[in-house]
């Protein structure tokens, strides 16, 4: 006589985060208030920061070499928390896995034009990233009558990655930014690279509370959390593989979720296996719409701040920092900016 099978628990989602250095941190801090219980890898190529200045074709490569190494180890959905990497490299993510959901971030030019009170508005960003056509499409589409301006910020992404809270190099590229916006009469800025939360208080205490700064990460998140429920309710995460439970429709392989079979790199197979291997076990489990369930509604904080009170950290919920390059660096900036016991390890990936 069989017995029956006990059901298994459910796998938290797997969303893997990668950015061109630290910057992504500002992304994933909002990320763990809308998806408290998800697994989370964040790759910084630290090795490489920033790509900002980098042509093209490079950006592209290296993004795909990132997006393979985390579908390798097993990613539900990718982030692509770089705002040069979305506007130059999303597509070709798209192109090369279109059963993978890839979700990019973006200048916010559109909200940033909305809240202007006198139609001067001033994108942030990278020479990269204000050089692409995506920037320039969003800028036709949103500006309307309003005047932006496009304001690089040669240097200030490498001292946000080595600086702290009291380094000089750091407070003056501010204070030349917030001279620029000011000479401008900008009364909103959209923070086009994610780095650049990171030190919005900062920069807000220069410009002054008259001067708007808006950060999209809190809806990227929000995004992230939509797929996911989304694909939930029609039970494309249905699959034993998946979520543990059983399911009445099991989707098909590469219906939302990279099967890892699918990947050719058998160094990607092997650490997809692993990382399976790894999945959370404790004696109760939350229904799988409980795992996406964001926590009660915070009020509104000022940019640079958590949008909502992250989940209670455990051991479980840790993210698994990666860094190309010095860890240490991205484990002070973590610690500093997403949870004082935060760890990182060092990634080895092959030259481009």
């Amino acid at each position: 006589m069989r017995t029956p099978s006990t059901p298994r628990p459910p796998r938290p989602p797997h969303i893997g985060i990668f950015d061109s250095g630290i910057g992504g941190l500002s992304v994933l801090r909002a990320l763990r208030c809308h998806v408290p219980l998800a697994q989370i890898s964040y790759i910084a190529d630290a090795r490489f920061t920033p790509w900002g200045d980098r042509p093209t074709e490079w950006v592209q490569a290296r993004a795909v070499q990132l997006g393979a190494w985390l579908l390798g180890g097993g990613a539900d959905l990718v982030l692509v928390a770089c705002n040069t990497a979305t506007t130059q490299a999303i597509s070709t993510l798209r192109q090369r896995w279109p059963d993978t959901a890839f979700v990019g971030v973006e200048p916010g030019i559109k909200p940033a034009v909305a809240a202007s009170r006198n139609g001067r508005v001033a994108v942030m960003a990278t020479s990269g990233t204000l050089q692409s056509p995506r920037v320039a499409r969003l800028v036709a589409q949103h500006a309307g009558g309003a005047a932006v301006l496009r304001l690089p910020c040669p240097g200030l992404v490498e001292a946000i990655e080595r600086a702290g809270p009291d380094d000089t190099r750091l407070h003056a590229l501010l204070d030349r930014i917030a001279a620029d916006l000011q000479a401008a009469q900008v009364d909103t800025v959209a923070l086009a690279c994610t780095h650049y939360p990171l030190v919005a208080d900062a920069l807000q205490a220069r410009l002054g509370p008259e001067v708007q700064l808006v950060d999209t990460a809190d809806a990227v998140a929000r995004q992230v959390a939509r797929l996911l429920a989304q694909h939930t309710r029609q039970d494309a995460l249905g699959a034993c593989r998946t979520w543990g439970v059983d399911s009445e429709k099991r989707p098909q392989r590469g219906q939302f979720l990279p099967d890892l079979q699918a990947h050719s790199s058998p160094m990607g197979q092997k650490a997809g296996k692993k990382w399976t291997a790894e999945a959370v076990s404790q004696p109760t489990f939350p229904k799988p719409d409980r795992l996406l369930a964001p926590p009660a509604r915070h009020a509104e904080q000022q940019v640079g701040q958590p949008p909502c009170s992250p989940a209670p950290t455990t051991a479980a919920l840790l993210p698994r920092l990666l860094s190309t390059g010095n860890p240490a660096l991205l484990q002070q900036a973590a610690r500093r900016w997403l949870q004082p016991d935060a760890l990182a390890e060092a990634l080895r990936l092959p030259d481009l």
